[in-house]
C-alpha cells in the first residue's frame, strides 16, 4: 500500500521518490544509492572490524579460542570470496563479514597473548623486588609501574606480572630501568563503582597490569635481579627518555606550568594541577594535553614548511633537487620520533598514520585521500590493539577527525569565498578555527558525556581564544627546546612556552568561569551510544544525501537517553555505601565509606553536589540508630540497611528491601529483596530499580565471565554460612 510523503521526504536521500512510495522497490533504490557511492565502500571495513571487536567485548562469557580461529578462517574465506565476486553488492557483503570475523578473532586472540596472573585477594604489607618501567607525578608523591620478579609470601604462580604502586616519599629513585625494593599493599584492580560504570579491572588487564597498591615507607634501588632482553632493554631506554625529558622541563619550569608542557612534549601529565586540568576541561581546551592531530599535524607539517623555506633560500639546491620530497622526509621522521616520546596512544597514532599517509603521497607525487587514510589508521589501530575501541580517547579521536574531513569534503564543493580580499587570510583562519572547533565538539559531545559525565558549552569560544596561541608560540617553542635539549639550552624556548601556556590558562579560566560553562550530564545506556555512533558513520561516510538518514539510528539513540531511567539504589562494593533515591535525588542512608564510589554515583547521575552534601535531610524519609538506617522509598517500599545482627528480628520481619553489611542470608526471609555481604562479595556493586516489579543489576552481570573480571574462590567458610 502506498504513502503520499511529504515533498521534502520525496526529495529525501537524493533519491527520486514517486509520488506515492512503491515499498517494493525501496530495496532497489537504496541499492542503487549505495552503488552510486561505491567508492566510499572501502571506508565501511574499518566499522566492520570494529563490529566484531565489539561483539567480543559484548559477550556474556569469554569464547573458546577455537572460536576465534575459526572467525578468522571464515573471515579469510568470505574475504576471498569478495575477492572473486563480480556482484557489486555480494562484494560488499562478503567484505564486512570478513571484516566482522577477523575483528572478533584479533579480539580473542589478543586476550590470549596478554594474559597474564591478575591478583584475586588484598595482600600486604608484603616485601617487593622489582623494575620500575613507568613513574609519574602523582598527587604530593609519585605512581610507578613496576615489573615484580619477588613478592614476599606470594608464590610465583600467583603474582601478577606488573602492579602499579603509588609513593608518598623517595618517589625520587624510581627512575625507569632501576631495580627497587619496597614494602606494599597490593590489591586486584578495581570493579567498576557501579553498573556500567568505567572498568578499570579492563584496562588493566591489556596493560598486563595485575595488581595495584601502595607503598609504606621509602623505596630504595637494589641490584639488578635478572638480565633485560633486548626488547626489554628497548622499552627502558625509550620510558628513560621520557622520563629524563619531563624531569628536564619541570627543572626549567616548576609547577603547573611544567606539568602542562611536559603533558604537550611527552604526554607526561602527573605534574598538572587540579584546578588548571578543571579550567582547561571546562572551556574546551582539553585536547591541548592530549597528544593528537594538532600536536602531530604542528610539529611535523611546521617541520615540514621549515625545511622546505630553508632550502628554498640556495637556488642551487632548490632548482636542482626535490626539496619537497626532502622536507617530507625531514616531518615524517620529526612525527616519528614525537609519537615514541609521547607514549603512541590510540590518538597519537592515528594521527601519525594520516601523516604518514599524506606525507608519503607528496613522495610518491600522489594526491593524500584523508578520509581513506582515516580508515587505514582505525584498521591498523584496531588490529593491533583491538581493546582501542572501548577507549574514549579513540572513540573521541576519530570522531572528531571523521566529522572534520567530512566538513572539508562538503566545503570543497561549495564556490570560494566571494568576500573582499582584504584580510581574506585572516578571515579564513578566524572561520577554519571556529569550525573546527564546532564540528570536533558537536562530533565528541557525546563520547565525552558518556564517557565524562561533563559537556563543556562554549569549547568554540575557548579555542578561537587559545589556538591561535598553541600554533604559533606554544606548539614551535616546544619543539625548538627539545631540539635544543641534547645541547643544554632549551631554557629560553621553554620559558617562552610557559608564557603561551599562561596565556591559554587564562583564557581557560575565563571560559570556565562564564555562566552556564559547563554541566554534568546524568549516565545514559550504551546502546544509545552505539546508535549515536552509527548514525554519525552513516553522516561522515556517505556524500550525496542519502547520508541525511544517518539522523534515523541519532535520534534512536536520543529517545533512548530521554528515556533511559536511573537507578533508585545503588550498593557499593563493601557493602555500607548505600544511597537511596529521594526526591528524585540520590541520598545516602549513611556517611559512605566508600567515597570513590559515592562521588562517581553523583557524577553518574548528574548531581554536582559531593557525598557530604547528599545526606538526607531529618525529614527525608530516612532514620539510622545503632543497629540499621530505616527509610521509605517513592514507591511506598521500606528499605532497611542493616549494620548490626540485633535488627534482624525487627527490620526482616516490617521492611521490604534488607542491606546488610553483615551475612544475612539465614536470618532475613521474608523481604522481596535481600543484598547481604557476601553477594556484593561475589557479584560487586549493585543497582535497584523500583517499581511493580523489582529489578536488579550487578557489576559481575554486567561484566560477564571475562578473564578481567574473575572473581576468587569462594571459600570453605562463605560455604558454611550459605
Amino acid at each position: 500500500m502506498g504513502v503520499a510523503p511529504f515533498p521534502a521526504i520525496r526529495r529525501f536521500a537524493g533519491l527520486r521518490w514517486p509520488a506515492r512510495i512503491d515499498w517494493r522497490g525501496l530495496p532497489s533504490a537504496l541499492a542503487a544509492s549505495a552503488l552510486a557511492e561505491q567508492d566510499r565502500w572501502a571506508l565501511w571495513l574499518p566499522v566492520g572490524l570494529g563490529a566484531g571487536v565489539g561483539l567480543y567485548f559484548a559477550l556474556p562469557s569469554e569464547p573458546a579460542l577455537w572460536a576465534a580461529l575459526g572467525g578468522l578462517a571464515l573471515g579469510s574465506i568470505a574475504a576471498f570470496a569478495a575477492a572473486r565476486s563480480n556482484n557489486n553488492i555480494l562484494r560488499a557483503s562478503f567484505a564486512m563479514l570478513a571484516a566482522l570475523l577477523i575483528g572478533f578473532g584479533i579480539a580473542k586472540l589478543r586476550t590470549e597473548r596478554v594474559a597474564a596472573p591478575v591478583l584475586m585477594h588484598k595482600v600486604g604489607p608484603v616485601g617487593i623486588d622489582g623494575r620500575v618501567e613507568f613513574a609519574q607525578g602523582h598527587g604530593k608523591g609519585m605512581r610507578a609501574i613496576v615489573t615484580l620478579a619477588h613478592v614476599t609470601r606470594l608464590p610465583r604462580d600467583r603474582m601478577p606480572e606488573t602492579a602499579r604502586i603509588s609513593v608518598r616519599s623517595g618517589g625520587e629513585v624510581l627512575e625507569p630501568g632501576k631495580w627497587v625494593h619496597l614494602t606494599a599493599v597490593l590489591m586486584p584492580p578495581p570493579e567498576p563503582a557501579s553498573p556500567g560504570d568505567y572498568d578499570f579491572a579492563r584496562a588493566a588487564y591489556y596493560m598486563r597490569l595485575g595488581a595495584v597498591g601502595y607503598a609504606y615507607g621509602k623505596p630504595h634501588t637494589i641490584a639488578p635481579l635478572r638480565a633485560s632482553g633486548f626488547g626489554e632493554r628497548i622499552d627502558i631506554a625509550v620510558e628513560h627518555l621520557r622520563w629524563n625529558m619531563s624531569a628536564r622541563i619541570r627543572s626549567v619550569l616548576p609547577g603547573s606550568d611544567g606539568g602542562i608542557a611536559a603533558a604537550i612534549i611527552t604526554g607526561d601529565r602527573g605534574g598538572i594541577s587540579q584546578d588548571d586540568e578543571q579550567a582547561l576541561r571546562d572551556s574546551g581546551l582539553a585536547h591541548v594535553l592530549a597528544i593528537a592531530g594538532l600536536h602531530l599535524a604542528l610539529v611535523g607539517l611546521g617541520l615540514f614548511w621549515a625545511v622546505r623555506a630553508f632550502l628554498a633560500l640556495f637556488p642551487a639546491i632548490a632548482l636542482n633537487y626535490p626539496i619537497k620530497k626532502w622536507a617530507a622526509v625531514a616531518a615524517i621522521g620529526s612525527a616519528g620520533f614525537y609519537l615514541v616520546i609521547s607514549g603512541a596512544g590510540a590518538a597519537t597514532t592515528r594521527a601519525f598514520i594520516m601523516l604518514f599517509m599524506m606525507l608519503t603521497a607528496v613522495l610518491f607525487d600522489r594526491p593524500a585521500l584523508s578520509m581513506r587514510a582515516l580508515a587505514l589508521a582505525a584498521a591498523v589501530i584496531l588490529l593491533m590493539r583491538p581493546e582501542s575501541l572501548l577507549e574514549p580517547g579513540f572513540q573521541m579521536s576519530f570522531a572528531a577527525v571523521g566529522g572534520l574531513i567530512a566538513v572539508a569534503e562538503w566545503e570543497r564543493t561549495r564556490p570560494d569565498d566571494d568576500g573582499p580580499r582584504m584580510f581574506a587570510q585572516l578571515r579564513r583562519y578566524v572561520r577554519g578555527i571556529a569550525m573546527t572547533s564546532f564540528i570536533g565538539s558537536l562530533a565528541t559531545t557525546p563520547y565525552a558525556a558518556f564517557h565524562f559525565d561533563r559537556a563543556a558549552h562554549y569549547s568554540v569560544l575557548g579555542n578561537l581564544g587559545a589556538m591561535p596561541i598553541m600554533g604559533f608560540v606554544t606548539m614551535p617553542a616546544a619543539a625548538i627546546s627539545v631540539m635544543l635539549m641534547p645541547f643544554h639550552l632549551e631554557s629560553v624556548p621553554l620559558h617562552v612556552m610557559a608564557w603561551g601556556i599562561d596565556m591559554m590558562l587564562a583564557v581557560g579560566r575565563w571560559v570556565s568561569d562564564l555562566p552556564g560553562a559547563v554541566s554534568i550530564v546524568p549516565a545514559w545506556p550504551m546502546r544509545a551510544l552505539i546508535l549515536i555512533s552509527l548514525g554519525g558513520l552513516w553522516l561522515v561516510i556517505w556524500r550525496t544525501r542519502w547520508r541525511w538518514l544517518g539522523f534515523a539510528p541519532a535520534a534512536l539513540g536520543l529517545f533512548l537517553i530521554l528515556t533511559s531511567t536511573p537507578p533508585d539504589i545503588l550498593v557499593a562494593r563493601d557493602g555500607e555505601t548505600i544511597a537511596l533515591r529521594i526526591d528524585g535525588k540520590l541520598a545516602f542512608l549513611r556517611p559512605p565509606k566508600d567515597a570513590y564510589s559515592a562521588a562517581s554515583w553523583l557524577k553518574r547521575d548528574g548531581d554536582a553536589r559531593t557525598p557530604d552534601q547528599a545526606m538526607p535531610t531529618p525529614d527525608g524519609g530516612a532514620a539510622c540508630d545503632y543497629f540499621a538506617c530505616r527509610a521509605v522509598t517513592a514507591n511506598g517500599m521500606t528499605i532497611s540497611a542493616i549494620s548490626h545482627p540485633g535488627a534482624f528480628a525487627e527490620d526482616c520481619a516490617s521492611s521490604d528491601i534488607v542491606i546488610s553489611a553483615i551475612p544475612a542470608r539465614y536470618w532475613c526471609k521474608g523481604p522481596k529483596l535481600v543484598i547481604d555481604r557476601f553477594d556484593v562479595a561475589r557479584n560487586g556493586a549493585y543497582a535497584v530499580w523500583l517499581g511493580k516489579s523489582i529489578r536488579i543489576e550487578s557489576t559481575r552481570e554486567l561484566r560477564g565471565r571475562r578473564p578481567w573480571s574473575t572473581r576468587p574462590k569462594r571459600r570453605k567458610r562463605f560455604n558454611s554460612a550459605g
